[in-house]
């Protein structure tokens, strides 16, 4: 199984990152993706992809943060993802205009330079979408659909369906387990399992019946459980589904 999301450098794995990361690994979990949210995070993350084996990493500017977007940032990565094959992706980019913590045009802007960056680095984007769709499909109509990801999948079916159909990814996490998070798991009973992938976005969003701790990518396994019984396969045919549209996705070693 692979934890195609989830943030390794975040403060609360300060601790204690290396067991984290050995209990997914003795768990069955053989890969991870540690996402960065910023340049600063985007060098912690490609620090700790470069110590473990199972791990690679992303590198970019998160919506939050868009508001100190500058054009040397778009070097920055782009150094980084020249530095090591350890960089699968940039991400995690995108818009989020239920917190913003940024103006929309600011992260307009700074999504558009990572997504062009993305596409001349023949590179996977990662994307976060938050009350965003209608500037979301704006923003991505010239991308190769097939190569963005639409992380913690929240969305509604009829608001990516078409995107879907375009060949864009989703993925999903523990909020698909929540008691209210019907419309998740509509949406995962639409959706191709040939189109989805499964994360745990640790330290955040645990899914039950781990709800109200810290998440780890160990519990992954949750959230392909969920989508094994909704859509009535075998925990082993969505665990050899989901890792093998991971490792292309991000062109992973199989």
């Amino acid at each position: 199984m692979i934890d195609t999301h989830c943030h390794l450098a975040d403060k609360q794995f300060s601790s204690d990152r290396d067991q984290v990361i050995a209990r997914a690994r003795e768990q069955g979990v053989s890969k991870m993706i540690t996402i960065a949210d910023s340049v600063s995070e985007s060098r912690a993350c490609l620090a700790i992809a470069q110590k473990f084996e199972e791990v690679f990493c992303t590198v970019g500017v998160h919506p939050h943060h868009a508001k100190d977007w500058k054009p040397a940032d778009a070097e920055a990565l782009r150094a980084m993802v020249s530095s090591s094959s350890k960089v699968r992706a940039i991400g995690e980019i995108g818009l989020d205009y239920h917190y913003d913590f940024s103006p929309r045009e600011a992260q307009r802007t700074a999504f558009r330079t990572q997504l062009s960056l993305a596409r001349d680095l023949k590179l996977p984007a990662v994307v976060h979408c938050r009350e965003s769709i209608a500037d979301m499909r704006a923003d991505l109509k010239e991308m190769d659909l097939s190569k963005i990801v639409l992380h913690c999948c929240t969305e509604a079916w009829e608001d990516v369906k078409e995107l879907v159909h375009l060949g864009l990814r989703l993925s999903f996490t523990g909020i698909a387990t929540y008691p209210q998070a019907e419309g998740i798991r509509h949406v995962i009973q639409e959706c191709p399992v040939s189109q989805m992938m499964v994360e745990t976005d640790a330290p955040y969003l645990a899914p039950v019946p781990h709800r109200g701790k810290r998440n780890e990518p160990v519990f992954v396994l949750e959230v392909a459980k969920l989508i094994a019984k909704i859509k009535k396969l075998p925990l082993e045919e969505v665990d050899r589904i989901t890792s093998y549209n991971a490792v292309e996705f991000f062109g992973l070693p199989s």
